[in-house]
């Protein structure tokens, strides 16, 4: 069974990934191109008056030994493709077996709704809590020296977010018989925010952004990436379920109507 629903999770997250290069080629590439125009402006304006003729000499020199290996047109394209397809692929497997383990053990839930309020929790805590603290920056955003630390600080804030998340839920199932589910549930949620909130406050902060760039831009960019994320999210949950539907349920329904 483990094994039919890693297949079946891997199909629905290519469904995703391929859903989200869609959106992300729609609104998220025109953003890009815009920061990528924005950098290139930005490194012109501020180059060296006194050195133009032997910067114009080396930059043609450069251009003439080391042609570019991947075109702008191949990295929005196919490029992206890949990407969004093979991070949807693996996420599809990796929920498809946090879901074989939390089947059956969220309440009543059947598989469709189960698959639903993981990728609910998905969403909101590998997507929404790490934006929050860290939001993803067009290309012309951030100091390529402070690369390493800014990607070890935002799977940092991925980490507490999951293990926030892990906790919320245990607090509700151990809460539920004395309080109530709707009780232990208000309770659970608040915890994870406070925990979420504290996690803010105490994670350096990073703003690398440059004052003249584009706030609207800014904007765009980071409504699209976390765009991509719900439509990945949304595409996973809805049609892992129904996959899982067809594995776990209809079975036993085949039993039941045999007998």
């Amino acid at each position: 069974m483990i094994r039919n629903l890693l297949v079946r999770g891997m199909i629905a997250g290519l469904v995703a990934g391929l859903l989200g290069f869609g959106f992300a080629h729609t609104f998220g590439e025109p953003s890009v191109a815009r920061a990528i125009a924005f950098e290139a402006s930005h490194e012109h304006e501020h180059a060296d008056a006194g050195n133009a003729t032997q910067t114009a000499q080396a930059h043609s020199h450069d251009h003439g030994d080391d042609k570019e290996l991947v075109s702008r047109d191949t990295q929005s394209g196919l490029g992206l493709l890949t990407g969004v397809a093979v991070f949807g692929t693996a996420l599809g497997g990796l929920f498809s077996l946090v879901f074989t383990f939390a089947y059956g053990r969220l309440g009543q839930l059947r598989a469709r709704g189960a698959s639903a309020m993981l990728a609910l929790f998905g969403f909101v805590s590998v997507a929404i809590a790490p934006f929050l603290k860290y939001p993803p920056n067009p290309p012309a955003v951030g100091n390529p020296e402070t690369i390493g630390p800014r990607t070890a600080l935002f799977f940092a804030m991925i980490a507490i977010s999951i293990a926030s998340a892990v906790f919320a839920v245990w607090l509700q199932r151990r809460m539920q018989p004395g309080k109530g589910a709707w009780n232990a549930t208000l309770i659970a949620g608040a915890a994870y925010i406070v925990l979420i909130a504290i996690a803010v406050a105490v994670l350096p902060r990073i703003d690398e952004v440059p004052a003249d760039f584009s706030a609207t831009l800014l904007w765009n960019f980071r409504l699209a990436s976390i765009g991509i994320q719900a439509i990945i999210w949304t595409t996973l949950g809805l049609v892992f379920g129904a996959l899982a539907a067809r594995e776990l349920e209809r079975p036993a329904i085949r039993r039941m109507a045999t007998a």
